[in-house]
């Protein structure tokens, strides 16, 4: 009986000291959330993880080779060399080259700091600020530094204001409003207040926050240095010996003293060794069981070049492969490479046209509905010229069955654009061909 009064009592205690528990977890996790980063979604990570990480992918791009090749590797072919910013409207397109040269903003060699933060951090937060004649310059802050996105109640991708983080301890955030373009304007005095904008990448569906495109292998980063650093270690060892030295001695007064002798003057590498008859010298080398781990740290280097999406080759191993077999492996690396470029040319343009956009109000010269077009190196070169070669060929095929009646010109049209690899509307371009003939034939051309 006694001991079922235990058990009961057991049971009930032991269940509310858990449910007490809980309640104090999820007080905690409530003061956590609170302190790190209310605005979060359930698809970004937790503050202090996002932190983390933003830490460890800047400590790698620091110290650690591939890192830093496999962020280089995306600026030189996202940017490669150059962009060009550029206007249909004469007047816009004279500010365009202003503000892209100035001294204060020197946007083509900012554009390359910027791609490198992108790969880094995933995000870039800009801060545009503009003189009282309409100038603009650019500033981009860490991501590390914003705490705390406030978006729209009903959309979370309109972003209202970024949160900064103290510059000084105990001191108060900075909040930075986001660029509105309903309502950007100057204020009384014929000032603009400086906006923050925002552009991110890795973002999954339903998240505020992007990732770092090292985020994927940072652990596999550590674990190749790691094991870098115990090849050196072993290799290092591998080569020292030691030396044994046998002799007989009056007393341990006696052996202590030649112990010290030895210590103090210890042979050096290549030297004769002349001892008393009493004394002998063997050599002894660490046995350390060592063997080539050369596969362990291939299959090392191949998760690093899976997540960064690029091949082997590109990280200085040669893969055994032909030099064609390596150049079609690059295939993919090459498209991802043309999104990223895709992404970063319409950022720039964005930017370009908030810019626009403000000197406009102070300058009659500048359209802010110009038509403007931010351009990078063409990342598909190879592409290219295999696609004109296949086209040239397809392209003799299909000109014998549209001679011969067979197929029609919207047909014939149709093919060569596919193996071109092009996507355009065949009939729009057939329709305005037929309308440039009959206008020129009106005209008496």
């Amino acid at each position: 009986m006694a001991s079922m009064r235990a058990r009961f009592v057991n049971w009930l205690v032991g269940s509310e000291v858990a449910r007490r528990v809980n309640l104090a977890v999820r007080a905690l996790d409530d003061v956590h959330d609170r302190r790190y980063g209310k605005t979060e979604t359930d698809r970004d990570r937790r503050a202090y993880k996002r932190e983390e990480l933003l830490e460890q992918a800047l400590e790698a791009w620091r110290e650690n080779p591939l890192a830093r090749r496999i962020v280089e590797l995306t600026s030189d072919y996202v940017v490669g060399g150059g962009l060009q910013v550029a206007s249909e409207h004469a007047g816009t397109h004279a500010f365009l080259q202003q503000w892209w040269c100035t001294r204060l903003n020197h946007m083509s060699v900012r554009v390359f700091e910027w791609c490198d933060e992108l790969t880094r951090s995933g995000e870039l937060f800009p801060v545009l600020s503009t003189d009282a004649v309409g100038m603009s310059t650019l500033r981009a802050l860490p991501a590390a530094e914003i705490a705390e996105i406030t978006t729209a109640v009903n959309d979370l991708e309109q972003e209202l204001r970024y949160e900064q983080t103290a510059v000084e301890v105990g001191g108060d955030p900075i909040w930075w409003p986001a660029y509105d373009a309903l309502t950007d304007g100057r204020d009384a005095a014929g000032v603009f207040a400086p906006v923050m904008l925002h552009y991110v990448v890795n973002r999954p569906v339903g998240a505020l926050r992007g990732e770092s495109d090292l985020a994927p292998f940072l652990r596999w980063l550590t674990r190749y240095s790691a094991w870098l650093e115990d090849r050196v270690r072993l290799n290092r060892f591998r080569q020292t010996f030691l030396f044994w030295v046998k002799r007989m001695f009056r007393s341990e007064a006696d052996r202590v003293a030649r112990q010290a002798e030895l210590n103090a003057n210890p042979p050096n590498p290549g030297s004769i060794l002349v001892t008393h008859a009493e004394e002998s010298w063997d050599v002894l080398h660490p046995k350390l069981d060592s063997f080539e781990a050369g596969a362990d740290g291939l299959a090392l280097k191949k998760m690093i070049a899976a997540g960064a999406a690029i091949p082997l080759h590109f990280l200085a191993e040669p893969e055994g492969a032909t030099r064609t077999t390596a150049e079609s492996s690059g295939g993919p690396t090459f498209r991802h490479y043309d999104r990223r470029q895709l992404f970063f040319t319409w950022m720039m343009t964005d930017i370009a046209r908030i810019v626009v956009a403000r000197r406009a109000q102070v300058d009659p010269t500048v359209r802010a509905d110009a038509p403007i077009r931010v351009s990078g190196q063409d990342i598909s070169v190879r592409d290219n010229t295999a696609l004109a070669q296949a086209a040239e060929a397809i392209g003799r095929g299909f000109g014998v069955l549209y001679g011969d009646g067979l197929i029609t010109a919207a047909e014939y049209a149709r093919m060569m654009y596919k193996f071109a690899g092009e996507v355009v509307d065949v009939d729009m371009l057939l329709a305005k061909s037929k309308a440039a003939v009959v206008a020129k034939e009106a005209r008496g051309e």
